[in-house]
């Protein structure tokens, strides 16, 4: 009897070698793609920072108010719209990749955004702050109290963010004196302008004078809930706010819904 070719087997099994090949490569392709494309998004994010930096430099040099600045004029009357007094307790966000610090304060046992203030400048980049010289912005949640305050500061007036707190500690992060002040200049701080720290001033220490013993800062790297669907559902897995390490009711800090997750 005559064996039968076995071309058709052989040709399958190399067809079938040679598409594995091609799935590998295009997985391997795929990945490269998404790394490629994670550091295309980070050299972009920061040169549109730097871009950012220089823009803002150029207002303050001008004397100019920076876009976005309130009615800086008319504190009086935009508390008296907004049904608060100076005073009233305070809680603070820092938002790095926005360049914006919100202030709010305390009406009917809840806090209500104040004020959205542009930042002037911060230095480094978008993460947290990890070692003495790396001219890191510090992000994480920190207390501010009347001994924090620096009414004479080489930037006009300041605060000391409290840099390291307890889980900077527990990670060996090291640096100090990294503050809010006015100016437009930073290595390691959140410089606000001096008009703008004025106002900030003028109504935290109302706040601290007024029987708040200390307030909270939370700094961010940028609005989690705007960026993507991966951060909205990390935002819905985080509340409620003892999950971020927020500090709870108790302590007359508002939950993540609160303090506007959503907006």
């Amino acid at each position: 009897m005559v064996a039968e070719p076995q071309r058709p087997r052989r040709r399958l099994k190399g067809s079938l070698v040679w598409r594995a090949w091609i799935a590998a490569a295009v997985l391997l392709t795929g990945i490269a793609a998404v790394l490629l494309s994670r550091d295309v998004m980070r050299d972009w994010d920061r040169l549109q920072i730097e871009a950012e930096r220089a823009r803002r430099l150029a207002y303050s040099v001008r004397g100019v108010p920076l876009p976005g600045t309130p009615d800086l004029d008319d504190l009086a009357g935009r508390l008296s719209a907004h049904g608060v007094a100076l005073g009233a307790p305070v809680f603070m966000r820092i938002f790095k990749r926005e360049f914006e610090l919100e202030l709010w304060l305390k009406r009917d046992d809840r806090f209500h955004r104040f004020a959205i203030y542009p930042i002037c400048r911060w230095s480094g980049e978008l993460g947290p702050k990890l070692a003495q010289g790396d001219s890191q912005a510090p992000e994480g949640f920190y207390t501010v109290d009347q001994r924090a305050l620096n009414p004479n500061s080489r930037w006009h007036r300041s605060f000391n963010l409290g840099f390291p707190n307890a889980l900077d500690r527990a990670h060996k992060r090291t640096g100090n004196y990294l503050m809010v002040h006015g100016g437009c200049s930073s290595i390691g701080c959140y410089a606000m302008t001096d008009p703008v720290v004025d106002e900030i001033w003028r109504v935290v220490t109302a706040a601290l004078k007024g029987g708040q013993p200390r307030f909270h800062v939370h700094v961010f790297p940028f609005r989690m809930w705007l960026r993507n669907d991966r951060l909205r559902r990390l935002r819905r897995d985080a509340e409620p706010a003892q999950d971020l390490g927020l500090p709870g009711p108790v302590h007359g800090v508002p939950s993540p819904a609160e303090l506007g997750w959503q907006s």
